[in-house]
């Protein structure tokens, strides 16, 4: 499949679809887009875990809205939520095999959500960094269904349609995919409680403090740092262990928060934190956390990640 590339802003109306408007046109075609746009950027998201690539599908859904005859769509916004989805499904395979290759563990790229914190769905679900990383291990067609039934509530009728499978079969994708969420994850804290505990660790990864920080951690606390190749500075594989994370993050303290300026912000529906040196953005991190204290660090080190939340605003 051929995608033309989008260089609009992440989740913006096609710069195409806003001209027309701008201009006056009334053309239903123009209007229907701009209105779904939100629910498609989300489910394409959600199925890739990449705002570059989800962008890259709707624009490419745009462009076959545009060529299609209008007059016999019964529904727009079924049509187009289904092309997309199955734009998704058959992306997903080239986008699984790259980052089979790609160096270092592999994270979502972040989405700002302080304007829309479901971003375009029903419910906020399947948005977290830690979910998200979860939904890589689903089949397409499980992380479609998943997605269209926890996130945007469709019926198990319309996420056959779109799928083209039985009723009966999706599901038990979605609860498949239900069962693998709850056997990867710990209950989540609140977002108040996750807020608290991304400041604590902050906090002492700055002093170096290794008390503070093993006292954060669960036992089994796992650290991923994202730099895809290209940051140096990125671990190129997940440390684990309280003990591990903990001597990791200290051993790095002295040198890497030198010149370092702290911007809260909320990316995926929770806190987040962007490191800044020098007025550019050099990482993103937040945690995954339950009752027991911080299970996952997640550290977005790889610039092209963090080129479209570097504008985002304070918490």
């Amino acid at each position: 499949m051929t995608i033309a590339m989008a260089e609009e802003p992440i989740s913006e109306t096609p710069l195409s679809v806003r001209r027309g408007l701008e201009d006056g046109e009334h053309d239903d075609g123009l209007l229907v887009f701009a209105e779904v746009r939100p629910r498609l950027f989300g489910i394409a998201y959600r199925m890739l875990g990449s705002a570059a690539e989800a962008e890259d599908i709707v624009q490419d859904v745009w462009l076959r809205w545009q060529a299609t005859d209008r007059n016999i769509v019964e529904s727009p916004s079924a049509f187009l939520a289904t092309t997309t989805t199955r734009m998704c499904i058959n992306f997903s395979q080239s986008a699984h095999s790259r980052r089979e290759t790609y160096v270092g563990p592999w994270l979502p790229e972040p989405v700002d959500t302080s304007s829309d914190p479901a971003l375009g769905a029903e419910r906020g679900e399947a948005l977290g960094l830690a979910i998200l990383l979860l939904l890589e291990k689903l089949s397409p067609t499980e992380r479609a269904s998943y997605v269209l039934r926890e996130a945007f509530d469709y019926s198990y009728r319309q996420i056959a349609d779109i799928i083209q499978m039985e009723e009966a079969n999706t599901r038990q994708l979605v609860s498949r995919a239900r069962k693998h969420i709850a056997d990867g994850r710990r209950t989540p804290v609140s977002s108040e409680e996750q807020r608290r505990l991304l400041e604590a660790f902050i906090g002492a990864a700055q002093k170096g403090d290794l008390a503070t920080l093993e006292g954060l951690f669960v036992e089994d606390v796992v650290s991923y740092s994202d730099g895809g190749g290209i940051v140096r500075t990125a671990a190129r594989a997940p440390v684990s262990g309280r003990d591990h994370v903990a001597k990791f993050i200290t051993s790095f303290a002295s040198h890497f928060w030198t010149g370092i300026t702290l911007r809260w912000i909320e990316t995926n529906g929770q806190a987040s934190v962007l490191l800044s040196r020098d007025g550019i953005p050099v990482a993103l991190a937040t945690v995954d956390a339950s009752v027991e204290g911080i299970h996952q660090i997640m550290w977005i080190l790889r610039p092209s990640k963090l080129a479209a939340i570097s504008q985002t605003g304070r918490l």
